[in-house]
C-alpha cells in the first residue's frame, strides 16, 4: 500500500511543476514596444502597424551645399566667414526632432532676395486600428486640400470625411506650414507641434497686397504632381505687400510613407517693376524636393 500511495504522488507533483512553469512563462514577456506605441495597444495582432520612419534627417544638413549655392546665389558674394553662416541655416525650433525638424535660409543680393525653408513632418497615429501611413495620407490630404487642389487618389484612399477637415483655415501659397498637434485629444491635422514660421507671402497689418496664382501659365500652375514620393503637389503664389516688389513663393509637399515634406523657396526682386520667374523657381524647388526623397529612400 505505502508503494502505490508513492506512485500515485509523484505524478501529482509533476503536474503541478509543469503548471508553476507554464503559468510563469506566460506572465513574462519582451516589452519591445517603441515610443510611438498607441495608447490602449494590447497585441500586436490587433495594432495596426507602425510607420516607416521611427526618426528623422537633421534637417539643416539635408540640403547639399552645391543645391545651396544654386538657390542662394546672394550668399556667393558674401566674405567667407558670413557665407559658411548663410550656408549652415536656422534650425526650426521644435518639441521633438524625432517629430518634426525644419530649417530656413536667407540670402542677399543687389539682384533679388531669396529665402528656403524646409519642413520635415513624421506622422503618429494614436489610434490602435489606424496605421501611421493611414493618418499620415489624411494629414496630407488636408495640405492638398488647403492648396485648393483636387485631393489626388493616393491621398485621399483613407477616406475624403478626414481629409477635408480643417482645410478652410488653410491659404493658398503656405501648405505645410507647421504649428499642429499630434496628440491623443488633439484636433487639427495630428501633426507633431513644429517650427512656428511665418507664410511667405503674409501681408503686414493694414497694408494693402494683392495675390495671383500662377494658373494662366500653362504646365505652370498649381498641380498635382506624380513623380515625387507617393503623392506630391505643387503650388504658386505671386503676391505683392503694399508698395514692395513683387515676390514669388513656390511650394512642393511630398509623402513619403508616413513622413511629410515641405520644401518652400521664395525669391523677391531688387526692382519693383520685375517679377520672378516662375519656371525657374518650380524646376528649383523640384529639384531639390527630389533630392530629399532619395535621402528618404537610403
Amino acid at each position: 500500500m505505502q508503494f502505490k500511495a508513492r506512485r500515485a504522488y509523484v505524478p501529482g507533483l509533476a503536474a503541478l511543476l509543469v503548471a508553476a512553469v507554464a503559468g510563469c512563462t506566460a506572465g513574462s514577456g519582451d516589452d519591445g514596444s517603441a515610443g510611438d506605441s498607441k495608447p490602449g495597444e494590447t497585441t500586436s495582432a490587433t495594432a495596426a502597424p507602425p510607420g516607416k520612419y521611427r526618426t528623422l534627417r537633421e534637417a539643416c544638413g539635408s540640403v547639399p551645399r552645391s543645391t545651396l549655392k544654386d538657390l542662394m546665389p546672394g550668399a556667393t558674394s558674401l566674405p567667407e566667414d558670413q557665407q559658411e553662416k548663410a550656408y549652415q541655416g536656422t534650425a526650426a525650433v521644435t518639441y521633438d526632432t524625432d517629430r518634426r525638424v525644419g530649417c530656413s535660409w536667407k540670402a542677399d543680393s543687389p539682384a533679388a532676395s531669396n529665402q528656403l525653408v524646409i519642413d520635415f513632418e513624421r506622422v503618429v497615429s494614436y489610434d490602435p486600428a489606424v496605421s501611421d501611413e493611414t493618418r499620415a495620407q489624411e494629414v496630407y490630404a488636408t495640405k492638398e486640400t488647403g492648396a485648393h487642389l483636387a485631393p489626388s487618389a493616393s491621398s485621399s484612399s483613407s477616406g475624403s470625411s478626414s481629409s477635408s477637415s480643417g482645410s478652410a483655415g488653410s491659404s493658398s501659397g503656405t501648405p505645410g506650414t507647421p504649428g499642429a498637434s499630434d496628440g491623443p485629444g488633439a484636433s487639427g491635422s495630428g501633426a507633431a507641434p513644429g517650427p512656428q514660421t511665418v507664410s511667405p507671402s503674409a501681408t503686414p497689418s493694414g497694408a494693402p497686397s494683392a495675390t495671383e496664382t500662377a494658373t494662366g501659365t500653362e504646365g505652370l500652375e498649381p498641380r498635382v504632381l506624380d513623380d515625387l514620393g507617393d503623392a506630391a503637389f505643387l503650388d504658386d503664389v505671386l503676391a505683392r505687400s503694399g508698395s514692395a516688389a513683387q515676390h514669388r513663393t513656390v511650394s512642393v509637399v511630398f509623402r513619403t510613407s508616413n513622413v511629410i515634406v515641405t520644401v518652400r523657396y521664395t525669391e523677391q526682386p531688387a526692382l519693383s517693376t520685375e517679377a520672378p520667374d516662375s519656371k525657374e523657381l518650380q524646376d528649383k524647388a523640384r529639384g531639390l524636393a527630389r533630392t530629399l526623397v532619395d535621402q528618404l529612400n537610403e
